[in-house]
């Protein structure tokens, strides 16, 4: 399937999702996310294959076992291309919101986060982080993750990258609202502009967070 497009329901679709998500609404508008969300995003990771690997697309069902929300779906569809979960990755995401994407390391293991830390604190590695993200959010790009309230033990609360060091998992994101481009072949190059545009942070996840011995739990 070639890309053309995110469907003309897309973004109707998970409004409706927002307002009711039920399993009711989902059977009832399944079709609508298959034709207009899914394929789609299917077609968009199949045609940046030859420049960025192979993707994959999340499922739509949330994971609720360890959750205080209950509701049963996503609210939106993400796309991802991984070196390994948070070894750096080119993230894109369609939802109520418009398109996201973004890249970066969206999750660390505790291995992970250490390894992240030590080539924070370096002045080489860290010196490095701090340029290629300077140039990102000139360029519009917004620097997000998890940060923990106070300097994390065994660093200085006065480090100069100490911003950088409470982040638990660190990745830049652009969002652009809902509009014509969205529906039209020619999302494709904005993504693939975007992803073009943060693999210099991709990259420096893959060479100093890197995958994780020891996983997830």
């Amino acid at each position: 399937m070639e890309f053309t497009g995110f469907g003309e329901y897309a973004i109707d679709f998970y409004d409706g999702l927002e307002a009711d998500n039920s399993k009711a609404y989902w059977e009832d508008h399944k079709h609508l996310y298959l034709s207009d969300v899914r394929a789609p995003m299917e077609a968009l990771l199949a045609a940046l294959e030859p420049e960025f690997g192979r993707g994959k697309v999340f499922r739509p069902y949330r994971d609720v076992r360890f959750s205080k929300d209950k509701r049963p779906y996503k609210d939106h569809c993400g796309g991802v291309v991984e070196l390994g979960r948070g070894g750096g990755a080119h993230y894109v995401q369609v939802g109520p919101e418009g398109l996201f994407v973004g890249g970066g390391s969206f999750a660390m293991a505790s291995d992970q986060l250490a390894r992240y830390r030590e080539s924070v604190a370096d002045d080489l590695r860290g010196r490095a982080l701090v340029a290629l993200l300077d140039e990102l959010t000139d360029a519009g790009w917004e620097v997000r993750g998890d940060q923990l309230k106070r300097a994390p033990r065994g660093f200085d609360p006065d480090h100069p990258r100490i911003d950088l060091l409470k982040r638990k998992r660190l990745y830049v994101a652009r969002v652009w609202p809902p509009d014509d481009v969205l529906h039209e072949p020619s999302c494709l190059d904005r993504v693939r502009d975007a992803w073009h545009a943060v693999n210099p942070l991709v990259d420096w996840c893959a060479d100093h967070v890197g995958l994780s011995e020891i996983g997830f739990r």
